[in-house]
Order: structure tokens, then sequence, then C-alpha cells
């Protein structure tokens, strides 16, 4: 007898074939035919033509420190992901010096938008290095996989301390970096991820660490990485990055790299397939270059309590730097201040969230229930009424609603022809979907189900089949996790079952469950009947289930 048989399946093989109508068995965590099944299951699942694939694989989160208080990384298992991928842009909690740790809470505030009060609270800070991360998460037990990167930012730290957002490293610092790095990868590290995005500013409006760090320091890590022959380079590039640089670290490490973030911005319409063309002339010499893209709006929801849209300008950084809130909002009010931002904003936007789209930049919730009229209405229209500049308008509004009044942003990737023509090439890997950050302004970690209803069947972008492909097997494949990613006998049973005529994602709800009562938001999936981790079930269509049992793996063994 089998411990679980799904029947009359419609079956998506992660590969890409064609789905056919079958049935699936698991035994002891792994699956063991498909197709026809012979034999009974201790657990009988009647899927009545609902489609079945192998879990999705984000390969863009960053759960690192949720994970220490939320083996679940709520809420991606309940939204079909079965392996997470943490460490990304260079942002990881280990290692991490005791003395630093406030710090490093401070950047992942900043440049993640997470909450000081969740992370002072939540975090299990009982390692120090890399491998003792690895070691204490795996104690502790994971409800999806989990594969980590040793990110930039935080080795640059452990080895400089403070100066890491400040200067360059020595030869001797690099030496000892890549040291690390060594001993991250024997651990069972992922590879390694780093940015230089100008929007990744850290505590105190200071550049995050990898953003400091120059050529000969990264080549030396990523030749460190490669010399193991085996694991993904990772790489969030600023403006002033260009792919014929990072093809260059490519060529020393000779493996694979995922550039991001590959969206479509309205300013500069024309860029992000410049970069898509660059990335596959790449790949025509070689060269395992991919850029990651997302099938989700960009959109976000923020307070001037917490600007990140706004945050990644010269001249906010008066802002960042004021001492408490009293002179944060002061600065708000100072008319060279605004005189500074407005200058910026018009004639240097460059690549930010924010571009000066006034038009796209909303009310979504008023602080003051006397001000409920402007909610869903645009702050440049809303500016033109008032006689204001729309920037001065959005200050006093915020300063009058005592910095409670919500924001919504929609400012790039919006473009569905533009978004599909990226989606559609099949070396791009879908992903973007920042998993455990951003918690109060978004929550993407949805996109897979997004891409299976809005992608595949509203718009028909793409087949069931190659959807399947790109949100499990492609990824398996790029990342070298050889038992995942597929429909065969032998591999992981890590499946998900769903109704291709209503997947999707529902509408965002705000919660306030992190430690220390720290708002997120969340949503919740449509369409959904089953999520599978190693053959233990963790959500079915009505939501999350808790188990008996963490069923997760810590992936640390990647083919080359």
């Amino acid at each position: 007898m089998h411990d679980l048989v799904i029947r009359g399946a419609l079956i998506l093989d992660g590969k890409g074939g064609r789905p056919f109508t079958g049935d699936l068995a698991v035994d002891a965590g792994r699956i063991a035919q498909v197709g026809g099944v012979i034999g009974e299951g201790a657990e009988e699942v009647q899927a009545g033509g609902l489609a079945l694939m192998p879990g999705i694989i984000d390969s863009h989160t960053h759960y690192d420190a949720q994970v220490t208080w939320d083996p679940l990384c709520d809420p991606s298992p309940a939204l079909g992901v079965t392996t997470v991928v943490m460490g990304n842009c260079g942002f990881t909690i280990a290692p991490c010096k005791a003395e630093d740790r406030q710090l490093m809470m401070g950047h992942l505030t900043r440049v993640e938008g997470m909450s000081i009060e969740a992370l002072q609270q939540g975090i299990d800070w009982g390692f120090r290095t890399f491998p003792e991360y690895l070691d204490m998460v795996e104690a502790k037990g994971v409800g999806p996989n989990v594969a980590v990167y040793i990110g930039h930012s935080a080795l640059r730290t452990f080895v400089l301390g403070a100066a890491a957002t400040e200067r360059a490293a020595t030869a001797e610092e690099i030496g000892a970096m890549c040291a690390l790095v060594d001993e991250a990868m024997e651990a069972g590290a992922l590879g390694f991820s780093s940015s230089t995005h100008e929007q990744h500013v850290g505590w105190g409006g200071v550049p995050m660490p990898s953003r400091l760090a120059e050529t000969d320091e990264f080549e030396a890590i990523v030749k460190t990485v490669g010399a193991r022959e085996k694991g993904t380079l990772m790489l969030v590039k600023g403006s002033k990055t260009s792919i014929a640089w990072i093809e260059h670290l490519a060529s020393l490490a000779d493996r694979p790299v995922l550039v991001s973030a590959m969206r479509h911005h309205p300013a500069a319409p024309d860029k992000v397939f410049e970069d898509l063309a660059a990335l596959r002339n790449a790949r025509e010499r070689g060269r395992r270059l991919y850029g990651q893209c997302s099938c989700m709006p960009m959109a976000m929801d923020f307070s001037l309590e917490n600007p990140y849209p706004f945050e990644g300008y010269d001249a906010w950084k008066r802002a960042i730097e004021a001492d408490g809130r009293d002179a944060y909002i002061e600065v708000l009010k100072d008319s060279a201040f605004r005189a500074a931002m407005k200058h910026e904003i018009e004639t240097a936007p460059g690549m930010r969230i924010f571009r000066g789209n006034w038009e796209t930049l909303t009310v979504a919730t008023a602080g003051d229930a006397a001000n409920r009229s402007l909610e869903d209405r645009a702050i440049g229209e809303l500016a033109r009424e008032a006689g204001k500049h729309p920037f001065d308008y959005f200050l006093d509004l915020g300063l009058e609603e005592d910095l409670k009044t919500l924001f919504a942003t929609e400012f790039s990737n919006y473009d569905v022809p533009s978004v599909g023509r990226i989606l559609a090439d099949p070396d791009n890997q879908i992903s973007l979907g920042d998993a455990g950050a951003h918690l109060s302004f978004l929550c993407e970690a949805g996109y897979g189900l997004h891409l299976l209803g809005r992608w595949v069947r509203d718009l028909a972008v793409l087949s069931l089949a190659e959807a399947a492909r790109r949100l499990s097997g492609q990824q398996a494949n790029l990342f070298g996790i050889a038992d995942r990613g597929t429909l065969e006998p032998g591999m992981a049973a890590d499946l998900v079952l769903f109704d291709p005529a209503t997947v999707g994602i529902g509408p965002k709800q705000r919660l306030f469950d992190l430690p220390g009562g720290a708002t997120r938001l969340r949503t919740d999936a449509r369409g959904l009947h089953g999520v599978w981790v190693n053959g233990v079930k963790l959500a079915d269509g009505t939501g999350p289930i808790a188990p008996r049992q963490m069923p997760g793996k810590v992936l640390r063994d990647f083919v080359g």
C-alpha cells in the first residue's frame, strides 16, 4: 500500500511535457509511480481533473530572519511554494557577530522594510557563522525546503564591521571573506548573492555594504564559488552595472548568474529588453546568465513612517538621518529639503522605485476619517485641485494625518504587452516575489498562482505545461537541485494540486501577528486544493495545515 495516491489528475511534469490525465503515488516522501498507479493508498485523493504539478521553487525570498521564529515561512506553503531560496540580494543574517546584530537588524529594517520590533523580538541568534546558521535552522525544522545563499552585505559586515558601509576592502579583508565563502559552500550554501543597486540603502541612509565592494573583491569571491564547481551567483544590478561586467564575473566563476530585477519601467521602456538581449547574447557565448523577472505589477503600500519608495534618493538622506520622530517631521516640513527632493525627482530619478509618477501614487487609506473622500485618488489630481506641487501635497497630507496616511503606488511592470513579452521568453526566470520582506508594504508570495491564473488562463501568454516548467523544473535545473522540480519516480514528493479554472490569489489582508504585534500584508490562495512537501500535506483548499513534524529539508547538496 502506498502512503498517498492522487487519482485522475491532469499531470504537469515540470519539464514542459504534454499534460496527461493519470495518477501519482507517494511512498516515504518520494514519488513512487506516475501514470497508472498499481495498488491503493493509505490516503487517497480524487483529483477529478484538477491539475497536479511539482511544488513551486521560489527563487527570490527573504525569510532569513523569519524562519528562525516561523519555520513554516508563512504564507509561502499555502500559496503553492514547496522550496524557498533565501539570502537574496546579499541581505542575510549569517554570518553575524554578536556586536553587529543591532546594525544587521537596522539594515534589514531599512532595505527590506522589516519591522525592527519583530526582528528584535523574533530572531533566534543561536549562531555566529554561516554553517552554524544552517545547522540551527535544520535543527529547528522547516515547513518548506530551504536553500540559502551567503550574502555579500552580511559577509562584509562580519569582516569589516561598521566600515563595511564606508570603504573598499583591503587584500587581507578580501582573503578573509573568501575563506568564509568557501566555508559556507562546504557547509551547503546555494551560492553567493550581492547587490549594486542604488535603492539598497541601510540603517542611517548609508549604502548597503555590498555597494562599497570594488571589482577585485567581486572577482575573488566569485572565483572562490567557482572553485567548488557548483553553486549559483545572484546579483541585483544598479543603473551603472553593465551586463558586460556581470558576464566577466560569470566567466571567472564559470557558474550560473541570476540578474535581478528585470522589470518593465515606463520611464525607460526599452531598458529591460536591452538588458535581456545582452543576457541572451552572453548565453550564446556560453555564459549562463539569466534575468530574474516578475509576473506581478510592482505595487507597494507605504506611509511616511516607512517611506521606502523615496529612500533611494540622495536628498532623502536628511530624513533618514534625522534623530527621532520630531526631528524627522521637521525635515519633512523644511522648504530646502522639499526643494532638493523635487529637483532630484524631476532631474535624476534614474531607475528608482518612485520616479515622479504622481498619477499612479494614490491615497490607499486615509489616516483621518474626515479624509475618506481622498481614498483611491491620485496625488497628482489632488495636488492640482489644491494648487500645490504634488510632493508638497503628499508630505502635507501625511503630516496632517500624523504620518498615518497609507499611500499606494504602482510603479513598474504593469504594462501587459511588455510584461507578456518578458514572460514569453523561455529562458527568463520568473520570481521576485520578495516573500519575507516589505511585509507592511506588499505581499507577492503568491506570484506562482498569479502566473497560473492571470498569465496562463486569462491572457494565454504561457501554457499550463510551460508555466509549471518555469515555476519548478527550470528553477531546480538552474540551482542544481537534482531531486526536485519534476513529477517522476524517485523525485521528492513536492506537489501542488490546483484548479486551472479558478487558481489565483485573493485580496490583501492586513494582519498584526508578527513578533511584537508588527503588521504584515497577506494574501490567500484561490483554486488551490493541496500542497505537499516531501509527501506531507501543508495546505489544502481552506489554507495552511500545521503538520505534526516539519517536513522540509535544508538543502545543502547542489549538482554542478
